[in-house]
Protein backbone atom coordinates (compact mmCIF):
# COMPACT_ATOMS: atom_id res chain seq x y z
CA UNK A 1 0.00 0.00 0.00
CA UNK A 2 2.76 2.47 0.91
CA UNK A 3 4.72 1.55 -2.20
CA UNK A 4 1.69 2.53 -4.28
CA UNK A 5 1.52 5.79 -2.33
CA UNK A 6 5.18 6.52 -3.01
CA UNK A 7 4.73 5.78 -6.72
CA UNK A 8 1.66 8.04 -6.87
CA UNK A 9 3.51 10.87 -5.12
CA UNK A 10 6.48 10.51 -7.48
CA UNK A 11 4.16 10.52 -10.50
CA UNK A 12 2.38 13.69 -9.35
CA UNK A 13 5.77 15.23 -8.62
CA UNK A 14 6.79 14.58 -12.22
CA UNK A 15 3.57 16.20 -13.41
CA UNK A 16 4.27 19.24 -11.22
CA UNK A 17 7.80 19.51 -12.58
CA UNK A 18 6.41 19.26 -16.11
CA UNK A 19 4.13 22.20 -15.29
CA UNK A 20 7.15 24.09 -13.96
CA UNK A 21 9.08 23.52 -17.17
CA UNK A 22 6.26 23.86 -19.71
CA UNK A 23 4.08 26.46 -18.00
CA UNK A 24 3.17 29.28 -20.38
CA UNK A 25 3.33 31.97 -17.69
CA UNK A 26 5.73 32.64 -14.85
CA UNK A 27 2.92 32.00 -12.36
CA UNK A 28 2.37 28.51 -13.78
CA UNK A 29 6.05 27.81 -13.33
CA UNK A 30 6.04 29.07 -9.75
CA UNK A 31 2.95 26.97 -9.02
CA UNK A 32 4.67 23.91 -10.50
CA UNK A 33 7.76 24.39 -8.36
CA UNK A 34 5.61 24.96 -5.27
CA UNK A 35 3.63 21.78 -5.97
CA UNK A 36 6.86 19.83 -6.43
CA UNK A 37 8.06 21.15 -3.07
CA UNK A 38 4.80 20.11 -1.44
CA UNK A 39 5.10 16.64 -2.95
CA UNK A 40 8.66 16.46 -1.65
CA UNK A 41 7.38 17.16 1.86
CA UNK A 42 4.81 14.40 1.46
CA UNK A 43 7.50 12.06 0.19
CA UNK A 44 9.73 12.80 3.20
CA UNK A 45 6.83 12.22 5.59
CA UNK A 46 5.84 8.90 4.00
CA UNK A 47 9.48 7.79 3.89
CA UNK A 48 9.86 8.63 7.58
CA UNK A 49 6.74 6.65 8.39
CA UNK A 50 7.90 3.66 6.36
CA UNK A 51 11.35 3.62 7.91
CA UNK A 52 10.03 4.16 11.44
CA UNK A 53 11.95 7.41 11.92
CA UNK A 54 9.63 10.11 13.28
CA UNK A 55 12.37 12.74 13.11
CA UNK A 56 11.74 12.88 9.35
CA UNK A 57 8.51 14.72 10.18
CA UNK A 58 10.59 17.51 11.72
CA UNK A 59 12.60 17.73 8.51
CA UNK A 60 9.38 17.80 6.49
CA UNK A 61 8.06 20.68 8.60
CA UNK A 62 11.26 22.67 8.09
CA UNK A 63 11.01 22.05 4.35
CA UNK A 64 7.36 23.21 4.38
CA UNK A 65 8.34 26.51 5.94
CA UNK A 66 11.23 27.00 3.53
CA UNK A 67 8.98 26.17 0.57
CA UNK A 68 6.34 28.67 1.71
CA UNK A 69 8.79 31.50 2.41
CA UNK A 70 10.58 30.93 -0.89
CA UNK A 71 7.32 30.94 -2.85
CA UNK A 72 6.18 34.18 -1.23
CA UNK A 73 9.58 35.79 -1.85
CA UNK A 74 9.65 34.77 -5.51
CA UNK A 75 6.10 36.00 -6.06
CA UNK A 76 6.97 39.33 -4.44
CA UNK A 77 10.05 39.62 -6.63
CA UNK A 78 8.04 38.82 -9.77
CA UNK A 79 5.42 41.42 -8.91
CA UNK A 80 7.64 44.29 -7.72
CA UNK A 81 11.09 43.37 -9.18
CA UNK A 82 12.48 44.15 -5.72
CA UNK A 83 12.54 42.38 -2.36
CA UNK A 84 12.69 45.57 -0.28
CA UNK A 85 9.54 47.31 -1.48
CA UNK A 86 6.69 47.35 0.99
CA UNK A 87 3.12 46.59 -0.04
CA UNK A 88 1.91 49.69 1.81
CA UNK A 89 2.76 52.83 -0.10
CA UNK A 90 3.63 55.91 1.90
CA UNK A 91 5.49 59.14 1.57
Amino acid sequence: MFVATMVAVLFTMLLALARAVLGPTVYDRILGVNMAGTKTVLLIAVLGFLSGRPEFLDLALIYVFLNFITTVAVLKFVQYRDFGRSEVSGN
